[in-house]
């Protein structure tokens, strides 16, 4: 939604702002300067990006519309789920939660949070680690090495979207140059006619430029920086995940290893003590 209303304030203000200063507004209706700018940026977007960065571009896009999934209610329902699996696992047993962790989808612990459930990445990391806990043949040091070598992976790996966004960014002013460049070769062409035929070439001309340095800084830049948080989000969930895991590792109670967790939360999102428990009341 925050998006949405970005988009409706940079568009408001620079043409709210032109109008005033009594600009035409239909000047600056240039569609063949947008499909040089746009088209030449995506060009040059598939030719430096490999298939599956493009596909992940693409697929990052409605979750900006959509905001982050990553808020306060997955935050209660992950800690409310990590308190009732290793609260099993503390009163009957480690292999207690095998068939749990076996089954996510069959289990009656983690169908009462569907929310969490729903998220098949962080339901990997979750069953990875604890089929190693259950197993009995990983140390909390060897755990918490693997655990710093997936997710700084998984940290590279999400970075690649808005890194790929951002050079898009950074090339749009220069498509805007060769819009208007291209531009003043049609005007060149029209010289010796009309003042008004000319002074209209002109305008598209910089209406490129103007376009360019637009679409960069108003919108394509901002895009990335969204999708950067967003993946700053996801990967402190992640953190809460390891540090709630590695807690029970090295035999904290099933309140402590969660309370750990709840910390390591960003103050946003964080629920409250009191919060916790009522939620943790309510789920059983």
């Amino acid at each position: 939604m925050l998006i949405i209303v970005g988009i409706i304030i940079v568009i408001a203000c620079v043409l709210g702002g032109y109008v005033l200063a009594h600009g035409e507004v239909m000047a600056l209706w240039q569609p063949y300067e947008v499909l040089i700018i746009c088209g030449a940026a995506f060009g040059a977007f598939v030719i430096s990006n490999p298939g599956h960065v493009i596909k992940s571009t693409f697929g990052a896009i409605p979750s900006l519309l959509k905001g982050s999934k990553f808020n306060k209610a997955l935050y209660l329902d992950f800690l409310a789920m990590m308190f009732d699996l290793l609260n099993k696992a503390r009163k009957d047993g480690l292999m207690a939660i095998e068939e749990d962790v076996e089954e996510p989808k069959k289990s009656t612990i983690f169908k009462k949070y569907p929310k969490v459930l729903a998220d098949h990445h962080v339901m990997d990391f979750i069953t990875d680690y604890m089929r190693l806990m259950i197993g009995g043949n990983t140390n909390p040091f060897q755990l918490e090495n693997l655990m710093d070598v997936e997710l700084e992976a998984h940290h590279q790996e999400a970075a690649l979207i808005p890194d790929a966004i951002t050079r898009v960014s950074d090339a749009l002013p220069g498509f805007g140059i060769v819009a208007a460049v291209l531009g003043i070769v049609i005007t060149m062409a029209s010289l010796g006619g009309p003042p008004e035929v000319i002074g209209a070439h002109v305008a598209a001309a910089l209406v490129g430029t103007f376009l360019g340095i637009l679409f960069a800084y108003g919108f394509v830049g901002p895009f990335a920086i969204a999708i950067e948080h967003m993946g700053r989000e996801e990967a402190q969930f992640y953190q809460c995940i390891k540090v709630c895991l590695l807690a029970s590792a090295n035999g904290y109670s099933p309140q402590i290893a969660v309370e750990f967790a709840r910390k390591a939360m960003y103050s946003a999102d964080r629920p409250s003590f009191i919060e916790l428990e009522k939620h943790v009341k309510k789920k059983k």
